[in-house]
């Protein structure tokens, strides 16, 4: 695998949504915007259906809480499954609340088949373009205006939801509070969409095993296993 190539799949991956729609970096991925409301053992799955018209199942869950200097901190973790990424992604983000929004104060990746790695906070902030931690917004409403109150339905069934479209015009959401983390019920731009497929009332941490450094060379290798 080209290590250019290596590299804009691994910002995908590591900057995937909320992160990636938040930093400015150049490849398209599901922001996953709403209202932050974490319930620990719940989420969802979702549908995404980018600008090329294909499909991909993303899951989204709370699957833990920890204290992080004094603050309560949530673990959101991803599922991805995409075969041209090499198969399952497991992406876990400990966010945490503060006044300007959600900090991701440490980041877990799993490759399917592989041991587990951290990501330096320096590289994920450096691979979105910006330097420092730079907060992600916890709530659409602040940039955004209420269309109205819609009633729904998606695979995972039907919601009455709160309409939003972004100020600037750019995508619009329903939101229902039956969701967590982010409410997300619908997701609609220009380009893609997304939908959520089910409610998740008992999600479990699918990484296993502990933590080593992030090694590049070690996921080069995972991704270019014979059969993915």
């Amino acid at each position: 695998m080209k290590t250019k190539h290596f590299f804009a799949i691994l910002a995908v991956l590591v900057l995937a949504y909320p992160i990636g729609a938040q930093m400015g970096m150049g490849m398209r991925t599901p922001s996953l915007g709403g209202v932050w409301n974490p319930v620990v053992g719940s989420g969802g799955a979702y549908e995404w259906t980018d600008r090329d018209g294909k499909k991909n199942p993303i899951e989204a869950t709370v699957v833990g809480k920890e204290d992080v200097n004094g603050k309560p901190g949530y673990w959101m973790e991803i599922v991805a499954s995409n075969p041209r990424m090499g198969g399952e992604m497991f992406m876990k983000y400990l966010f945490v609340l503060g006044d300007s929004g959600l900090a991701a104060s440490r980041m877990i990746m799993q490759f399917q088949g592989q041991d587990p790695m951290e990501m330096d906070t320096n590289i994920m902030m450096a691979m979105g373009g910006r330097r420092g931690e730079q907060p992600i917004p916890s709530d659409i409403r602040d940039k955004s205006e209420l269309v109205g109150t819609d009633t729904i339905t998606v695979p995972a069934g039907t919601f009455s939801c709160d309409h939003y479209r972004l100020k600037d015009g750019s995508s619009e959401a329903w939101v229902s509070n039956k969701v967590s983390p982010w409410g997300l019920v619908k997701e609609q731009d220009k380009e893609s969409s997304m939908v959520l497929t089910k409610i998740i009332t008992d999600a479990k941490d699918h990484i296993t095993g502990t933590p080593r450094k992030f090694n590049p060379a070690d996921m080069m290798r995972g991704m270019g296993r014979p059969g993915q």
